[in-house]
């Protein structure tokens, strides 16, 4: 807190103030409180979920690093308590087994006394894993001690909602000629228990070519991106995009990273990269649902160049509008793994713990038919809801459009005229039954779009995930598409950024950008080639565009080649034209360029227009505001991840200086977490260049 500040709280605090400065004593400023990193989190029932953050988890983590040598501890879908038993005893296991004579693994004494100590305080979940485990001969399976679902008389509920007349399940007197047969007469179930078989058999038509075991093959879809090229203003003087919410490429790159791989160049899409990290631009004024902030310095990897930051600050939400939510759920068989179904149901009850009383909740699954496991159900009733969710397991093939279908019949049932009516799909994306054709699902989605219904999706899931899809219909359904790859992003997208996810203030947000010839020789727009607009779109009110939520932030880079500056980059050149007659230009401004923003209101069908100059800076990328280090920063990882023919000097080590010097309070961790994925994916480089 300055002078001035202190001054302006009164007179007693003036004269303290003063006293201080006379005597040098430097005037504190006001506490902040830094929000504290969560340790746990509710499951869909009471059970507490322990994150990675917690103590215990990171002890643990620490011994299997130090005296389980190829073996790691996996806690990013987070553990309950049973969870983490089961893995403690796994390493008193094998550091029992270690410790005869000449045995590597010797415990340190304070290492030794971290083991003994998790040991107490886990003694009741150690002493259940030794209790003999209870055969349901009536259902024909061991049920699982407390990890991921509900118990079996919960389960005969969920089969019960969808097809009466599902048959039982698969006994363990059966043969597996007779457990195939009644598989294939039994195609459209929507839930299927596990069997007791020691392996158990596939899904039979439906999801056989989609599961696919760790290290053998993918069958990922991502679509090609062409890099925008440097346009020349004398021929393209107009820039038009759409902006763009979604955060999904960033946490699919980790995911990647994590796996010990670099990810594809098409899973890179650096609006998204950028996008996915807040940005501390001023709140908006007035009745403007947001505000437009620019700013100029030296392009980081490219001294000659500009770079232009157009940032984009969303309007915070004081009274919250109620909900209309339909949680539409992919339980087909490919959702087994613990990183789809189990983290599904983990991170919508995290949401269905944000719910305020008069807001409403449905779910419908989907597998080899469609179906309503609840009606709609006050946000006062969360056990209720949660139940619901927990009960849900996996099994079947994918009827994902007959889904969509009955999700969007029961929110416009249920519509709320003046409230937030959203459909959130959860799914590895792979809809192979039913209305399925891209074609046939944007038809659908931008009806319902039209109707005041948005869409938000969710992606799970690895080796068949279909990201290209699942961007599709989150575009075309006014909504945003996240991709949830641990506990920690679901807590991240659906509860600390829960306003900005469900709650949109401005649909249609497009921006378009006119460059002054006589400062600008080139430009290039960084990122968004698939939100890419003709000149003529951008007046059209009928054109669909990126909508923006509360308190949600929005960056778009240009990187600019000054007029008159010698460039070695190759720039687009035509032949001179015959019958048009180029106009001189001497304008004498010192402006870049103009930017000019539509929108209209989440129910409005007219837009509004916003015009702002931005003119040429001097400043350098070192004497620049951390927003525009950070996201510079972020733009040039993307570009080396991408191998971009563009990226001039940026290297990894440049990416980590400027990350580094931006990261500023950084209170949830985000920006840490981006320099750590900047270290992991440098080291996998070395590794394969080494390799190659």
């Amino acid at each position: 807190m300055n002078k001035k500040q202190w001054m302006s709280q009164g007179p007693r605090w003036s004269a303290l103030a003063a006293m201080l400065l006379a005597l040098g004593t430097q005037i504190p400023g006001p506490a902040i409180a830094k929000p504290q990193p969560d340790h746990t989190i509710k499951a869909c029932t009471d059970e507490e979920v322990m994150l990675p953050s917690h103590p215990d988890v990171k002890i643990l983590r620490q011994l299997f690093e130090r005296y389980a040598s190829g073996e790691t501890l996996q806690t990013e879908l987070g553990m309950t308590r049973l969870d983490f038993a089961q893995s403690l005893n796994r390493f008193v296991s094998r550091v029992d087994a270690g410790q005869a004579p000449n045995s590597k693994i010797q415990l340190r004494s304070a290492d030794l006394a971290l083991l003994e100590k998790l040991k107490r305080n886990y003694a009741t979940e150690l002493a259940s894993l030794r209790q003999p485990r209870p055969v349901d001969r009536e259902n024909g399976f061991y049920p699982a001690p407390g990890r991921f679902g509900g118990s079996p008389s919960s389960l005969r509920g969920t089969v019960g909602q969808l097809n009466q007349a599902a048959p039982a399940p698969f006994s363990r007197s059966q043969s597996l000629t007779e457990q195939k047969s009644r598989a294939i007469g039994s195609r459209t179930r929507a839930i299927q228990k596990p069997s007791l078989s020691p392996r158990p058999l596939p899904p039979i038509n439906g999801d056989i070519d989609r599961i696919h075991p760790p290290g053998t093959f993918s069958t990922e879809e991502y679509d090609r991106i062409n890099e925008n090229p440097f346009q020349r203003p004398t021929q393209a003087p107009l820039s038009t995009f759409s902006i763009d919410v979604d955060t999904a490429s960033y946490s699919n790159v980790r995911r990647f990273v994590r796996q010990g791989q670099l990810p594809p160049k098409d899973a890179v899409r650096l609006e998204e990269m950028i996008n996915y990290f807040s940005y501390d631009y001023p709140q908006p004024t007035g009745d403007q649902p947001f505000s437009v902030t620019t700013e100029v310095a030296t392009t980081p990897w490219n001294a000659k160049n500009k770079l232009v930051q157009v940032g984009l600050k969303g309007k915070e939400l004081t009274t919250q509008q109620p909900s209309n939510l339909v949680f539409l759920m992919d339980v087909s068989g490919s959702m087994r793994q613990a990183n789809k179904l189990p983290l599904v149901k983990k991170s919508l009850c995290q949401l269905v713990q944000q719910l305020d009383v008069q807001d409403k909740v449905s779910i419908v699954v989907y597998a080899g038919n469609a179906g309503v496991v609840l009606e709609p159900t006050l946000g006062s009733q969360k056990t209720k809801i949660m139940e619901a969710i927990n009960r849900l397991e996996a099994g079947g093939t994918t009827a994902g459009g007959e889904g969509i279908v009955k999700a969007y019949d029961l929110a416009k049932r249920n519509l709320l005229k003046d409230g937030n009516n959203r459909v959130i799909l959860a799914t590895d994306g792979d809809f192979n039954v039913g209305v399925s054709s891209d074609a046939e699902l944007e038809r659908l989605i931008e009806k319902k779009r039209d109707e005041g219904i948005f869409l938000t999706v969710l992606g799970f899931g690895t080796g068949n995930y279909k990201d290209a899809k699942m961007e599709l219909l989150a575009d075309k359904g006014n909504g945003n598409y996240a991709y949830l790859d641990n506990i920690l992003e679901a807590q991240k997208v659906l509860v600390h950024d829960l306003r900005s996810t469900l709650f949109t203030i401005a649909k249609d947000v497009k921006i378009q950008v006119e460059f002054n010839p006589d400062k600008v020789q080139a430009y290039r727009l960084i990122g968004y080639e698939n939100r890419l607009l003709r000149a003529e779109d951008f007046n059209d009110d009928r054109k669909d565009a990126g909508e923006i939520g509360s308190g949600h932030t929005v960056t778009a880079l240009y990187e600019v080649i000054p007029a008159g500056v010698e460039t070695d980059i190759e720039l687009p050149d035509v032949d001179p034209l015959k019958y048009q007659k180029p106009q001189a230009s001497d304008s004498g401004s010192d402006e870049l360029m103009q930017v000019k923003l539509r929108y209209k209101a989440p129910t409005g069908r007219k837009s509004q227009l916003i015009s702002q100059p931005i003119t040429e800076g001097s400043g350098t990328i070192g004497s620049a505001s951390d927003n525009l280090k950070f996201s510079s920063a972020v733009a040039m990882f993307g570009m080396m991840l991408r191998e971009s023919e563009l990226k001039g000097d940026t290297s990894y080590a440049s990416v980590l200086e400027l990350a580094k010097q931006s990261q500023g309070e950084d209170q949830r961790g985000y920006r840490q977490g981006f320099i750590d994925l900047v270290e992991s994916s440098q080291k996998l480089s070395q590794t394969r260049a080494e390799l190659d």
